[in-house]
Parts: structure tokens; sequence; C-alpha cells
């Protein structure tokens, strides 16, 4: 039986370095190629070795697919094609193939140039990796070899993020990414078509939550906000450039215009710009309101929200503001919050997940002395606050893709292992299908039932309405005799006669024989009465007729009786049929071999 197997080099049970492998129809692909927030050591990236020892992986990989540009899932993707080697297409969305060298390079600079780091990808090879991309739109069937397709989704989340199905043959697998069910601000929900996959291999991030109303949570942040700001106190939220950064700055921004407040909003990063010049370029991926906003003004050029300066982190009276990265383990919002922790008027709003290993993640579990580098302790003073605005689908989210997408097998990935294993448990009972959860390095198998499909010639459907019986039903199976013929890769089941028709044949007759015997003390024509008789009472709905000739004939089967010549007790029936008579001829023999009742006239 053909088998698909799955192996995470990241993210099995785990939050991070999200890259998947996939071996389905004989191709292989690798999902995403990312790094590990948590990790500053060889574990920051995927190990290739487990897919070669020596050698490019060009050899082993037909594709990679990179579903959007968070650095979980695209950060390892220079290391990948030019240190450790692959010239194939990697494909990813426009949105992405425009964001992602940004944040690549972004990432380089801190690793290298600030903390010194060698044995890392370089500018040119970010540019290099570039050059190996081809984009995808949504909903565009790309054939990337003869066999192997591939076919994008939007998936909210952030701009260009994109679910993908990869077919070959009739098998398929759908791979998520991360994904949204609910629209928000300035991106729509994410949607898939009934695509029936094999395999569908989801994010479970937040696999055991169900997050309560959106309106009610950014009520909470306003006012958390505002209450900070009317105590004197500054506001940091870390954030990534891209994603919750302008959900929650068009939130502020429109809170600060109704409540006419003047503490200044910043926003650091020089991402900022770019982030807005390509939310502009792709504004078709963003929701309707925003497309619809962009006539009369651009949402993403705030009144109320300025760029940050260092040297503002030290200014007196309250601030609120924005700084990269999300997870507090570098950067500007590192730094800030190293600044502003010793003060319990000030307050850090987390308002996404934090992998374990960063800053982020200790002070949300209640850390109140962080070592820092150098051995330097840090006390932690300021207000800890978390609110989930993190644009993954929850428990209810993921439940409902499974609805839409209707998938013969689940496999979960992205997620932290105690909190997958309640949720493949719920997958399981409400949906009837297997739920797979392999850990780093390990292969799920999925064996799989490929459908063929078979065009029916007209007129042997015709012929089959003309005997009569039920009308076909399509969710129940019907069986058909025919002949199937394989024409330029497609198979035509037709009649026996247009078959030879087409093929230019004579037609032969095949027929089974078979020799019963039977000890029985009557003639012969008396014998073959009583096997007449016999099988009137036994087989009822059958057109049963005893012959002139001494012959019993059952639908196509010919019984013939004749006495043996050392003993004429001995009866020596001979059976005959033809093929389409074959299960009936089988259960005349045994049921003859059995003998006859004795009170039969």
């Amino acid at each position: 039986m053909p088998e698909i197997k799955v192996t995470p080099l990241g993210a099995g049970q785990d939050v991070g370095r999200s890259c998947i492998l996939v071996s389905i129809g004989g191709k292989n692909i690798m999902l995403d190629c990312g790094m590990h927030m948590g990790y500053n050591d060889d574990r920051r990236f995927p190990d290739f070795s487990y897919i070669t020892q020596n050698g490019r992986l060009t050899d082993f990989l037909d594709c990679v697919i990179i579903s959007h540009f968070h650095l979980d899932h695209c950060g390892a993707l220079p290391f990948m094609s030019e240190m450790v080697g692959y010239d194939g297409p990697i494909y990813m969305t426009h949105p992405t193939k425009a964001i992602c060298p940004i944040l690549l390079e972004d990432f380089r600079k801190i690793t290298v140039d600030k903390k010194g780091e060698t044995n890392f990808f370089t500018s040119q090879m970010i540019k290099d990796c570039m050059k190996k991309v081809i984009p995808l739109n949504l909903h565009q069937t790309v054939q990337v070899d003869d066999e192997l397709e591939i076919k994008a989704y939007y998936a909210g989340h952030v701009l260009g993020a994109a679910m993908v199905q990869i077919k070959v043959g009739s098998e398929s697998v759908v791979y998520t990414g991360d994904y949204n069910m609910t629209p928000d601000r300035h991106l729509g929900a994410a949607w898939i078509d009934k695509c029936r996959p094999d395999i569908l291999i989801s994010e479970s991030t937040y696999a055991t939550t169900i997050r309560d109303s959106k309106r009610c949570r950014e009520r909470d942040f306003l006012k958390k906000v505002h209450e900070s700001i009317e105590r004197g106190g500054k506001v940091l939220i870390p954030v990534f450039a891209l994603g919750r950064a302008q959900e929650l700055c068009i939130l502020l921004e429109t809170f600060w215009e109704r409540m006419n407040l003047k503490a200044p909003i910043y926003f650091s990063t020089g991402l900022t710009e770019k982030a807005n010049h390509y939310y502009k370029l792709f504004i078709t991926w963003t929701n309707q309101k925003i497309r619809k906003t962009f006539v009369q003004r651009n949402m993403f050029e705030f009144k109320h929200i300025k760029a940050f300066d260092r040297s503002y982190a030290d200014n007196p009276g309250p601030m609120v503001v924005f700084a990269t990265p999300g997870m507090l383990h570098a950067g500007q919002s590192l730094q800030i919050f190293k600044k502003w922790a010793g003060n319990e008027k000030n307050m850090v709003i987390m308002p996404g997940y934090c992998v374990q290993g960063t800053i982020g993640h200790k002070i949300l579990n209640g850390q109140r002395k962080l070592e820092m580098e150098g051995r330097a302790t840090l006390d932690v003073k300021l207000q800890v606050e978390y609110m989930s605005f993190s644009a993954h689908a929850d428990a209810k989210g993921i439940m409902q893709l499974i609805r839409m997408a209707e998938p013969r097998n689940m496999l979960l990935v992205h997620g932290e292992a105690v909190k997958m294993e309640f949720l493949k448990g719920k997958i399981e009972q409400e949906f009837s299908i297997d739920c797979y959860m392999p850990a780093n390095g390990e292969t799920a198998t999925v064996t799989t039932n490929p459908s063929v499909p078979v065009d029916i010639s007209l007129n042997l459907l015709k012929r089959e309405m003309a005997l009569g019986g039920p009308l076909p039903d399509p969710k129940k199976p019907r069986t058909m005799h025919g002949t199937l013929i394989m024409k330029e890769n497609s198979l035509k089941l037709v009649s026996s006669e247009q078959a030879l028709k087409e093929l230019g044949l004579n037609e032969h007759q095949l027929r089974f024989t078979c020799r019963v015997q039977l000890q029985d003390p009557h003639s012969d024509a008396d014998t073959l009465h009583r096997i007449y008789t016999h099988l009137k009472s036994v087989l009822k709905g059958y057109t049963i007729q005893h012959l002139p000739d001494s012959t019993v004939m059952v639908e196509s089967i010919v019984i013939k009786v004749s006495s043996s010549a050392e003993d004429t007790n001995t009866k020596v029936l001979l059976l005959s049929w033809s093929y389409q008579d074959e299960d009936l001829g089988s259960f005349l023999s045994t049921l003859l071999k059995k003998g006859l009742p004795s009170g039969l006239c």
C-alpha cells in the first residue's frame, strides 16, 4: 500500500524552528525552514544531517515551501540553501518573498554585527538564497514537475501567510503553517476548500485555549495602558515588526483619537516604514475594510504614533513604546525592558506567545530575578501583563479548519506536547480520524488508499439501467461488469463488445468445468431430476431449467449426470459455467459435493 511519511526536523512537540519533511508519492518536500528563538547554539537551526550526512540537499529534496515570513518559519533558509547546499526551487507568496529578506538581514545584524557570532550566513547569501524563490499566487495550481503540484490558500496570521496543498497523483497533504480562523483589524480569516487531504498538518500553538471575545481583550488592553499612563508610568509592548504591531497600532491610534490623549506613542524599528510600504503594495492581502479605507486615507500612517529614538527611553513622564522583537530575546525591546524593569509604575504587555528560554517566557512565568549576560542580575519590579493578541488559531479554530477540509488523517506540529496530547484526543473523538504528533526526528507513517478515477462509457451505464434494480446512489458502491481500458494515462470502463471493437479483437467464450462425484442408487435421469428438485428448493430467485437434452441449467451453468463405469451407484456430475457466474458455479459445486437429501423424489 502507498504511504506518506512526515518527519519534523523542528516544531515536533515544540514551538519554534518549524521544518517538516514530507515524503509523498516518491517526492520529498521541505515545509518551512525556521530558527528557534530560545537557543543561541547549534540547536538554533534544524538538524539537516537527518536528510544527508554529506552532499547537497538538492539531491534529496524536490522543493522547499515557506508558509510565511516569521523567523521561526524562514530563519534558517539561507543557512540551508547556501551553507548546507540546496539549488532547487523555493516557493513562497509574493508578500513573503518581499518581506523575508528584510527580516533575515535584521536577524543577521543582531547575531553577527552585535553579538559577533561567526559561522553564520552573510548578506550576500540572503540575496543568493532569494534568487531561488518562485512566487506563489493564491488558488493557483503550480506544477513543480510532471507529478508534483502545489496550491496556496489564504491563512490570515500575517501579511502573505499561506496554507499549502501538496498533491502527487491522487495522494495529497495540506500544511497550514501558522493560521488564524478569526478576522482582525487588518487581515481576513483563513480559508480552504473541502479538499479532503490524506493528511492535514496543522499548527497547535494554542491547542487547549479557547479565547474569549476579541472585544473584551481589546477593552482590557486599552484599560491597562490607560491606567498605567494616568499614573505616570511607561508601557512597553514587545512585538514583531509585522502583524500584531499593525493590529495594536490601529487599536491605540483610534483610542488616543477618541480620548484625546497626549502621552506619546512610539514605534521602534526601521522596519516600520518598510512594513507599511509592503502593506500598501500588497493591499489585496488585507481585509475588506482596509481596502476601502485606503481610498480615502492610509490606515498604516498614524497621527499619534511616532518613530522612536533610543534616547527617548530615558525621557521623564508617561509613554507607550512598541519595540521589536516580540519575545524579549534580543534587540531594542530587551534594551528598553532592562531600563524600565526597576520601576513598579511601568508595565510590559506581552501580546503573543513566548518560546521557552526567552526573557518573555521567564517573566510571564513569574520570574522576578533575571540572570543577564555577564552574570548580572536584573530585578523585575514593573507590572507584567499577558494579553493574547496572537494571530494563531485556538482549539475552536483548529476544529473549524478540520470541518472545512475534511482530512482523512490529522498531524499536529508547532505546539507543546501536553497540550497536543489533549487536542489529539478531542480530534480523534469528534472526527473519528487518526491524529499523529511526532517529536523532532520521529517519522509518522500514514498508509493511503488512493482512489483511481475511471470514466464509464454511456452504453454501459444505459445497459446497467435497463437491467433494472435500484437507481445509483452516489454514497453507496455498486458493482459493474465491464472491460477496463487504459489509453494515454486515463482509464475507461466499457462493455466487452465495445472493448473488442476498439482493440480489434475476436470474442472467445471462456467456460469453467468441474467434476463432482455423488452416491445415488437411482438411474441417471432420476438423479438429474432429483438435482433439479433440490436446486429449486435451495436457490430462490434464480432461473433453473430441466432441459430435454438431459441437462439442468441454472443461469449459464450446465449440469450433466453420468454413471461411473465401475459402480453405477456412483454418479459423475459435470458442471460447466461462464466467468460471469463464477461465484454461483463455485457455490453449486460445494453444495452438490455434500450429496442430495434422502427425502427427494
